[in-house]
């Protein structure tokens, strides 16, 4: 069954009754203020990644080889794992849920990784599969926890996050880390780098798909007579999508080219993102993260969605710890462990991602983890000490909060103007 829209969003989130016969709306204005204002989703982008420009400007002011080839590959290979775990993240948030175990997971499926395929022999592709098997099994199981039982989710996911911890040293036994073959499959996930033609084939593949699906959309909210952005703002957000990408291929070609762990990231995120935004589990999941008892008696199969969705939030938790296994050809006892499950969580906020369900872009967890992998990536370079990551990681995620505290309420006064 799908669920038909009733009302028409405004900026700011907030929403109206569409009224009969409306003609559809464009979101009109200058394009500078139409490129920072809130899209139908519910956040916009532009100011984050206006941020993570700031943030690579003062770095690279503060250190000459901050956007170095060399650097930014590095830099890329080191948010990968993160920001896969960070996607799922900002799909148990869509739904209004927040789910504290991914780091654990993350480190637990990577033990089960050096097992199956440094101890018992197994073929490295097969072990990859199972490890994540075994997360979104374990998604399943905290989700009809959550569901069928109605216990908050913080408080079964943090005894997930415990329980893992205990499992993965049993796993390990009296040792501390299982070390993969150097020139194994496993390692060759994020020591493999793509020829130039190859990358330049795949971000113009990425161009013509956000395209399509970006002209799609508009094309979908214009007949229905819901507010969508001018062709215009369109035009200009495709274009500086492109040159991103154009310009991020140039880097890697200049380096090594660009990173096998990197293309998988940005095809989750952007599969992803059509999941969410163009399928029907999608809309079913922000209705639900939007308002679970409306959705419920509109007929959407509220504990189904519910415990796809932490099965999804895990299995990609689960990849994320395979990736971080293989960057570090090994499995340690500390997998998982230290910020991740902040990095993860913060990636998703900062990029926009409501904690409170029903809006949020995955996206968010692209730019998000791009700036608090630029800010560590940084201050690594200029050698400082790991309690200024916390304090100055701390102070963007509060600052990105107020932030779009601030763009929210901004928002609503021109609406009622």
């Amino acid at each position: 069954m799908t669920v038909q829209p009733a009302v028409t969003s405004q900026p700011g989130g907030s929403e109206t009754p569409a009224a009969d016969g409306a003609q559809p709306r464009a979101v009109r204005g200058s394009w500078v203020r139409a490129l920072f204002m809130r899209r139908p989703s519910g956040i916009n982008l532009a100011p984050v990644i206006l941020g993570l420009v700031v943030v690579c400007v003062g770095f690279q002011t503060a250190n000459s080889n901050f956007l170095t080839p060399w650097n930014i590959t590095n830099l890329s290979l080191q948010v990968a794992s993160v920001g896969v775990i960070a996607v799922g993240v900002v799909v148990i948030l869509l739904l209004g849920e927040i789910d504290l175990s991914v780091a654990a997971i993350s480190g637990f499926c990577g033990a089960v990784l050096g097992v199956l395929n440094v101890q018992l022999g197994w073929n490295a592709w097969l072990s990859v599969a199972v490890a994540v098997l075994v997360g979104i099994a374990i998604g399943i199981f905290q989700g009809s926890v959550v569901t069928y039982f109605r216990v908050p989710a913080f408080v079964i996911t943090l005894a997930g996050l415990i329980g893992l911890q205990g499992w993965t040293l049993a796993l390990f036994g009296d040792r501390t880390a299982i070390n993969f073959d150097y020139a194994g499959d496993v390692a060759k996930l994020t020591s493999t780098f793509l020829s130039p033609v190859a990358g330049w084939g795949i971000a113009a593949a990425i161009i013509l798909a956000v395209a399509y699906f970006n002209l799609k959309e508009r094309a979908r909210l214009k007949a229905a007579g819901l507010e969508h952005s001018e062709l215009r703002t369109q035009i200009l957000k495709i274009v500086g999508i492109a040159l991103v990408l154009c310009g991020a291929i140039v880097v890697f070609n200049r380096d090594r080219g660009l990173p096998l762990a990197v293309f998988i990231f940005l095809a989750i995120v952007v599969a992803m993102d059509y999941v969410i935004r163009q399928t029907r589990y999608g809309s079913r999941l922000l209705a639900i993260g939007g308002n679970a008892e409306a959705a419920r008696r509109a007929g959407i199969p509220v504990q189904r969605i519910r415990i796809a969705a932490f099965a999804i939030g895990s299995g990609l938790a689960a990849f994320g710890g395979v990736l971080a296994a293989s960057r570090l050809i090994a499995a340690t006892t500390q997998s998982g462990a230290g910020d991740t499950l902040i990095n993860a969580i913060a990636a998703a906020v900062i990029g926009g991602t409501s904690l409170f369900g029903g809006r949020g872009s995955v996206y968010s967890a692209l730019v998000g983890v791009l700036i608090i992998g630029s800010i560590s990536n940084g201050m690594d370079l200029l050698a400082l000490p790991s309690a200024a990551k916390f304090i100055i990681t701390s102070m963007v995620l509060l600052l990105a909060v107020v932030v779009d505290a601030i763009a929210a309420r901004s928002s609503r006064s021109q609406v009622r103007e």
